[in-house]
């Protein structure tokens, strides 16, 4: 079958901050851009980020981006690679800024300057003292920077494939990346997207757990393509959870909650964080403030019929702040778990929410890897992406940051790079035919495994074996089930032909990304012997810096792990040693 083939300059798959944030980049220097997603644009999960951007403006009081580096460095549990994250702070309040100019609506002070709410974990003077760091539209942050960000693109004349599902990297003999193969959704038609540069902002993976607050269209695409074509993938095993995700329902409750003054209870009323966080309390670090949910719901302190949730206090800020403040988050409590918040409490539980690891690459968005470098022509940016900003554990507020400086960063290296390419990398005779092949398997086999239950029995696994606690021989189970099911992979395919829409293709394609991106985790999780920010084992309960202080790359050919060490020297500054962390 030959495929159709559509030349640009450069293809982005996946239309949330990073991806618009980096087209804008592109689009505005003159060059021919494709944006694929499998959403309208503003639709992309970005939409659902909620509490706000971090960067140190110092509107709400003396703040500087050394500090925010030390957060940073301080919540990654020291795996965070120091050069990025020196870059993404130094960047942070100019990126903002250039948003605002975009037209984003942020929150004002009465001075007409951008507010700024309290987060966990930021603080001023090298963790003395909270700071108010978090720039924020109301609880909508996430939805306004999409549509600021999506009108500049449409003025710059980007070139939007809504509904498009990219299915596999093309490569040459040689390595470089030459574009994509893509599925529109509506005709079934597959398309080689040719290209120059090719950029990866397909988000993360979240849809592995079977309580998650991800959307369900992240399904890992990009860490999976990239696992397929021979790309490692790094630091897998560092999956955060949210610690107030709606109980039974998983939807987000941001931090900016805790940020506005709630407090988190157990089922006796007590306001159990003093005792995990005395200095900061409900604003410790999310995997801090999980695992003592967690601990809290085991030793039979849970709220509910069940004992199975703790429940989020914030009718004591009044109607007024919470209307004005977090009028989103009323509407999600009323909506997901029957309460109104300005009576009572919400129930909450810790849900997977955060993908740390991803494609590996540097801070400029370049795709690296041990065997040669940097790949030519292949580029990262947001949670598919791991230039190690994050390290073990997401600081609150960077995910956002992190969309915005990546995508700016990599759309100028995509920019240098070209400076140097003259025409169109001519396409290997077998382009396409790897796309092409899983599309014949999952027609060609009418009657096979049924995707939603292999899919179900991944979550579960993952849910049960990998969650917020892990333990040796629940990891080794959890292995061996996930590599089981590589056989029921091989044979899905779409059950009953006559009633197909292409719905169900699109399923039975993302499982293949779910797949890899779960197995991934699962044996990168069970290799890694201590505990490290979201990353807790039973056996191993303590941060071992000696063995440990490295991050891992796990291969799909074998399960083939490799390791490589931390960047511990920042740009300009002094290294931040590692140290206790303590909130």
């Amino acid at each position: 079958m030959a495929l159709s083939i559509r030349k640009f300059d450069v293809v982005i798959v996946g239309a949330g901050g990073s991806g618009l944030r980096a087209a804008l980049e592109l689009s505005s220097a003159g060059l021919k851009v494709a944006v694929l997603s499998k959403v309208f644009p503003t639709r992309s999960h970005t939409v659902a980020a909620q509490g706000g951007v971090g960067a140190a403006l110092g509107n709400m009081g003396e703040d500087s981006w050394q500090w925010h580096m030390y957060d940073t460095i301080k919540g990654s549990d020291w795996l965070g690679d120091q050069d990025a994250i020196e870059f993404m702070c130094r960047m942070a309040p100019e990126v903002v800024i250039e948003l605002e100019h975009f037209g984003m609506p942020f929150d004002r002070n009465d001075n007409g300057t951008i507010y700024q709410r309290p987060f966990g974990g930021h603080s001023a003077n090298f963790g003395e003292k909270p700071v108010q760091r978090s720039c924020c539209a109301a609880d909508r942050t996430g939805h306004a920077m999409l549509h600021a960000l999506y009108q500049r693109n449409v003025y710059a004349r980007t070139q939007f494939f809504v509904e498009w599902m990219a299915l596999d990297l093309v490569r040459d003999a040689e390595g470089a990346v030459l574009g994509v193969t893509a599925l529109e959704m509506e005709t079934g038609q597959v398309v080689l997207f040719h290209a120059k540069a090719t950029l990866f902002a397909t988000g993360g993976g979240g849809r592995i757990f079977h309580s998650s607050t991800n959307a369900f269209i992240n399904t890992g695409d990009g860490v999976g393509m990239a696992a397929r074509a021979g790309i490692p993938l790094e630091d897998m095993e560092f999956w955060q959870f949210h610690p107030t995700g709606v109980a039974g329902a998983g939807v987000l409750i941001t931090e900016g909650v805790r940020g506005e003054g709630g407090i988190l209870l157990n089922k006796n009323g007590e306001r159990f964080m003093e005792r995990y966080a005395p200095h900061v309390k409900d604003l410790a670090s999310r995997d801090v403030v999980s695992r003592a949910m967690a601990t809290e719901i085991k030793e039979g302190r849970g709220a509910g019929e069940h004992a199975d949730h703790i429940l989020l206090k914030l009718d004591h800020l009044g109607p007024e702040v919470i209307d004005k403040r977090l009028p989103g988050i009323r509407e999600i409590a009323i909506k997901f778990a029957n309460v109104d918040p300005i009576k009572e409490p919400i129930p909450v539980v810790p849900t997977c929410h955060y993908q740390m690891g991803g494609i590996p690459t540097n801070y400029r968005g370049e795709v690296v890897v041990p065997e040669g470098g940097a790949v030519p022509g292949f580029y990262a940016a947001g949670e598919c992406g791991c230039a190690s900003i994050h390290g073990a554990n997401r600081l609150g507020t960077n995910s956002l940051t992190d969309l915005l400086v990546m995508g700016k960063s990599a759309g100028m290296s995509v920019l240098e790079y070209l400076k140097g390419q003259g025409s169109h990398r001519p396409l290997p005779k077998d382009a396409g035919e790897n796309a092409l092949a899983r599309l014949a398997r999952l027609d060609g086999q009418q009657g096979g495994e049924d995707v939603n239950e292999v899919r179900g029995e991944i979550q579960r696994t993952m849910q049960a074996h990998c969650g917020v606690f892990r333990f040796p021989d629940m990891l080794a189970q959890g292995v061996e089930k996930i590599r089981a099911l590589e056989g029921r992979m091989g044979r899905t395919g779409i059950k009953d032909k006559s009633k197909v829409f292409n719905t169900a293709r699109i399923e039975a394609l993302e499982l293949d990304n779910i797949y890899e991106t779960a197995r991934a985790t699962m044996v990168c999780a069970q290799a890694r012997e201590e505990s490290r920010g979201a990353h807790d084992r039973a056996d191993f309960p303590k941060r071992d810096d000696e063995k440990w202080l490295k991050h891992s790359l796990w291969y799909k050919a074998g399960d083939r792990l490799a390791y490589k060490a931390v960047n511990l020297k920042p740009l300009t500054v002094e290294s931040i040693e590692p140290k206790a962390r303590v909130y």
